[in-house]
């Protein structure tokens, strides 16, 4: 059987792998077992309503085979997931999980409207794609449970549905693992630390790890910003690799952890697309060559243009993005670039996650005016584009009699945001130079 949930936390705290965490605990408690690793499936991150990260959570369980894989430990009991599921009846409706997941959604909330999915069988992949990239209304996917004769639960607007229902169509083709560690419950509201030298050491010694940390800015992207169940989460291609970097992170105390996977780091959502099919809330990939100058804005947002023969579109570095705006100020008419990154609704802009730099224009830049042939005396500017003169003698140049030197350009290739600004689900240039998948 397939459990899904999402929609159970807040901007301000808890976490919906949390409520994962415990009903696996439950689960296993009523004899069943754990299939494969527990998923973590993130999806449209441009949902204006979303609580924090988009994220559903879903369990597959029944009756285990095959090898045993830790997937992880709750106050020192270690938990397992099997490589395959054998032929069994399952007895469970969701009557024997509700308590222990209603104890932990913020359904104060008036942003948190949780929703839980039970089913013997998968949805179909298209849904995951849609839910990804796109908006999926409540209503049709009721008609879908309905229909598959699928048990769930709605809590206030209930759309939590959308992505438990999606989180479990997801095939998880592409997948990174994120281990997850939980602090005791009493401490959920306590401050807490990650030592910073122990989590840069982790970085440079586990390759296999992924946006542990933002050299530039100094920043522990390990570490929530809020005060939710996790301590920290450590990201990485091979889930064998996240146990060894947990010995290697120090900080505060925990008492469990758990290793996802998930579809972080994968661009699942972007799609290719012509400028003239964008539409709001999408996240796209768009290649044209750059028409206007980038400029900064109010704010310190950098801003350009972008065309690719069906229209142009305004594309935005906002300030957020710290360093990552002085790569596409080195931007100029005429270069042809990718902009990957999602389109905003109030103001119809890329939000850029990470841009490819395919061919840049050759810029020659005036570094002296000439020199009067008479005299040889520096002459002046008559004006833009009419040419020199020479104040004692009188002679007059073109523009061309200027010295000009060819202007040091961006070199092609991937720039991405700073790991402090980065969304789960975009691909870091990392992953892409290693052809992880």
């Amino acid at each position: 059987m397939y459990l899904g949930i999402d929609d159970t936390d807040s901007r301000e705290g808890m976490c919906t792998t949390f409520v994962g965490l415990k009903a696996i605990m439950r689960i296993i408690e009523l004899g069943y077992d754990i299939i494969g690793y527990p998923r973590l499936v993130r999806l449209n991150p441009n949902i204006p309503w979303k609580t924090r990260g988009n994220g559903s959570v879903v369990i597959r369980f029944g009756y285990g085979s095959g090898e045993r894989i830790k997937i992880g430990e709750m106050e020192g009991e270690e938990i397992y997931g099997y490589a395959r599921e054998k032929k069994g009846k399952i007895h469970l409706s969701l009557d024997a999980l509700i308590d222990i997941l209603e104890k932990y959604f913020v359904i104060a909330d008036e942003n948190t409207n949780p929703g839980i999915v039970l089913t013997e069988r998968k949805f179909p992949e298209s849904l995951y794609w849609r839910a990804v990239r796109g908006l999926i209304e409540i209503e049709e996917i009721e008609e879908l449970l309905r229909n598959e004769g699928a048990e769930y639960r709605k809590y206030k607007l209930g759309r939590g549905i959308i992505g438990a229902t999606a989180g479990i169509a997801w095939r998880a083709k592409k997948k990174t693992y994120e281990l997850l560690t939980y602090v005791p419950e009493e401490k959920f509201n306590s401050e807490r630390f990650v030592d910073e030298r122990s989590v840069i050491e982790m970085d440079r010694a586990i390759k296999s790890t992924f946006d542990n940390y933002d050299y530039e800015n100094r920043y522990i992207a390990i570490m929530p910003n809020s005060k939710t169940p996790v301590l920290y989460g450590i990201r990485g291609s091979d889930p064998r690799d996240l146990i060894k970097a947990k010995s290697m992170v120090k900080g505060s105390e925990f008492n469990a952890f758990l290793i996802y996977e998930t579809n972080q780091g994968t661009d699942d959502h972007l799609q290719r697309k012509k400028i003239k099919d964008i539409h709001s809330y999408e996240s796209v990939i768009l290649r044209g060559k750059v028409i206007e100058r980038p400029i900064r804005i109010e704010g310190g947002h950098v801003i350009f243009k972008i065309s690719d023969g069906t229209g142009s579109v305004e594309c935005a570095a906002y300030e957020p993005t710290k360093g990552f705006r002085d790569v596409v100020m080195a931007l100029y008419p005429g270069d042809e670039i990718e902009v990957y990154g999602g389109i905003r609704k109030d103001r119809f802009t890329v939000n850029i996650e990470k841009i490819r730099v395919i061919k840049t224009e050759e810029i020659m830049v005036k570094v002296e005016n000439p020199t009067c042939p008479k005299c040889g005396r520096k002459m002046e500017s008559i004006g833009k584009g009419k040419g020199y003169r020479c104040r004692k003698c009188g002679i007059k140049v073109g523009e061309e009699a200027a010295k000009y030197e060819e202007l040091k350009r961006i070199k092609p290739g991937y720039y991405e945001v700073p790991v402090i600004a980065r969304r789960h689900l975009a691909k870091p240039v990392k992953l892409i130079m290693e052809n992880v998948f």
